[in-house]
């Protein structure tokens, strides 16, 4: 068991790799490596998610249980819309083909979206944070 002092500087460190990745898939959306920038939006949801859940003494290693704890306990009570339920869901599944999936293409468009939905995602989460 960490001490809440451990606690707090893990979620300010996990926050931090959620709000990097905003640069770093920008970078990647402008040299045209897509499915990489793909991988690295999801990852930005995924931090700010992790500091979320250990702000509420919930920890786990499964990115579905992750994903299931954060719709069960902020969607589904509607104490955030439920369009970063949508976000989180397609970020994961997109990261999923584009690690996985042969011969898998990016439209640039669609990425720069994601991009756009994971900056509002970090965004929210901040505030969340900060109740």
């Amino acid at each position: 068991m960490i001490s809440e002092n451990e606690r707090d500087a893990l979620i300010a460190y996990r926050f931090e790799q959620a709000k990097e990745t905003i640069d770093l898939s920008r970078f990647l959306i402008d040299s045209d490596k897509l499915i990489v920038a793909v991988n690295r939006i999801y990852y930005g949801l995924y931090y700010a998610v992790t500091a979320l859940a250990l702000k509420n003494h919930y920890e786990t290693s499964k990115h579905r249980q992750l994903i299931g704890w954060f719709n069960k306990e902020f969607v589904s009570t509607e104490q955030i819309d439920k369009k970063f339920g949508k976000i989180l869901r397609n970020a994961y599944q997109n990261r999923t083909r584009g690690d996985y999936d042969a011969f898998i293409k990016f439209d640039k468009e669609v990425v720069e979206d994601m991009h756009t939905e994971m900056i509002e995602f970090i965004d929210q989460v901040g505030l969340m944070l900060k109740r």
